[in-house]
């Protein structure tokens, strides 16, 4: 009798495990992200993702990269990534605020080391517990700015 419940509760962890080993990735709108908590992102710093014009570069101070993840438990994917993209973008304004930038411009997405240009889409990976977004982009200072 107890070796199969030991049995069943191993086949039981097996599943569970497998549930909780899902990882989605998928792309979602980068201005339905920027809007989905005002405030976070600041118009001090300005975001250009690959495509997308922009002034004459002043002054380039190279390429910065961000790696976040986020708590993805009991939210949707759409509400965990649109978070962790903020915490992204922050993070790139964070550092070009460090290096005198004024802008990020060219920024993509970098999710495992795959680049995906796209100036309205971001990719993001989200599995039961965490979310994550990784983005690559270079810190200028833009001329009229």
């Amino acid at each position: 009798m107890k070796r199969h419940l030991m049995l069943a509760a191993l086949c039981a962890t097996l599943v569970t495990s497998h549930a909780f080993a899902r990882d989605s990735v998928a792309t979602y709108p980068v201005d339905a992200a920027l809007a989905s908590e005002p405030g976070k992102v600041t118009p001090d710093v300005a975001l250009y993702f690959a495509g997308q014009s922009h002034a004459a570069v002043a002054k380039s101070y190279g390429a910065v990269a961000t790696n976040k993840k986020t708590n993805a438990f009991g939210k949707s994917d759409l509400q965990a990534c649109q978070h962790v993209f903020l915490s992204a973008v922050i993070e790139l304004q964070d550092r070009a605020r460090q290096e005198g930038g004024n802008a990020v411009i060219n920024i993509k997405s970098n999710y495992k080391n795959e680049l995906t240009e796209s100036p309205t889409e971001f990719t993001c990976g989200a599995g039961a517990v965490i979310a994550g977004v990784a983005l690559v982009g270079d810190v200028v200072t833009l001329k009229g700015r």
